[in-house]
């Protein structure tokens, strides 16, 4: 099957009440057992790659890299740009064969995010790529993304419903409460499902998307502690917070902290026990194979898209 752009899949998982997760990769063992465990959960499936990752590997070796593992699957793959926070950055994934970019434009005054939205969504929407964007600005670090908690605002849900009628976008990303890295929360976790209920109220047949998403588990926490990572204080959005929300509207969740710890557990305790191993397949596959536990338990039990794929 080829890549698609996000508009199928994200139609679908309005209307069918469960969320699709948008997993980020930078290598070719992420996007594999991602790809992989989509095709055996039969679940549609969003695999991403930050700016970060585009410059860690080339935006055209990534795109081949998921032609080549798509190509013979029968669910729906998009795969999106996360986080381009210039023009230049999504003509450039949409040029190299990216189908959904998201343009980032959070930071800038309201008009500025609106304008800068625009012309990335006329660009896009003349090549059949689909456009997220983004209202409000989430706290946090990950990757080259950050923010102060100061910085942090909430989404104002009549400018969210101004802001779509006048860029003519595909998703929105809506600021909650959530937020990037593996520290999400100082005290009780907590979304604001009022916001997005008014969100949702004005926008009823519009696909939303949830950024810094991860659940951060706390048995992939506490395996790659017990081998020597340090991951004071990780805490993510607890899984049935995660699971409302994909129920009232939530149609991608964004998901990256949770692959990265769990890849980094399975290297480092298969390194540990095995000091003499130097094959590269092996430790590899070790986080491999924690990355797709996470990646199904998140489509079975968290987002509900498992046997959603027509």
């Amino acid at each position: 099957m080829e890549l698609q752009n996000s508009k199928k899949i994200l139609h679908d998982a309005l209307v069918g009440g469960y969320g699709v997760g948008a997993f980020n990769f930078v290598n070719m063992e992420m996007v594999k057992c991602i790809l992989d465990t989509a095709e055996a959960k039969k679940s549609p499936v969003i695999i991403q790659c930050s700016t970060g990752a585009i410059k860690y590997a080339g935006a055209d070796t990534l795109v081949a890299m998921a032609r080549a593992y798509t190509k013979n699957m029968t669910v729906p793959v998009c795969l999106n740009l996360d986080h381009g926070k210039t023009y230049e950055d999504c003509k450039n994934a949409i040029d190299a064969g990216f189908t959904n970019v998201m343009i980032d434009a959070s930071s800038l005054p309201y008009e500025q995010n609106i304008e800068l939205t625009k012309r990335v969504v006329e660009y896009a929407h003349a090549r059949n790529v689909t456009v997220e964007a983004e209202i409000g600005v989430l706290a946090g670090v990950e990757d080259e993304i950050s923010a102060s908690d100061e910085d942090a605002k909430y989404t104002n849900p009549q400018e969210a419903y101004n802001f779509v009628q006048a860029t003519g976008v595909d998703s929105l990303a809506i600021a909650i409460g959530t937020s990037h890295g593996p520290v999400k929360f100082k005290g009780e976790p907590h979304l604001r499902f009022d916001i997005l209920d008014e969100v949702h109220k004005l926008l009823p047949d519009f696909p939303i998307v949830l950024h810094g998403a991860s659940s951060i588990p706390q048995d992939m926490v506490k395996l790659a502690v017990e081998y020597g990572a340090k991951l004071d204080n990780a805490k993510g959005v607890p899984d049935d917070l995660l699971k409302k929300a994909c129920s009232m509207a939530v149609c991608k969740v964004n998901t990256d902290s949770d692959l990265r710890i769990s890849f980094t557990a399975g290297l480092r305790k298969y390194l540990s026990q095995n000091p003499d191993s130097i094959d590269l397949r092996k430790y590899n596959g070790a986080g491999m194979e924690l990355i797709s536990q996470v990646v199904g338990d998140k489509m079975d039990n968290v987002f509900c898209s498992s046997n959603k794929a027509n």
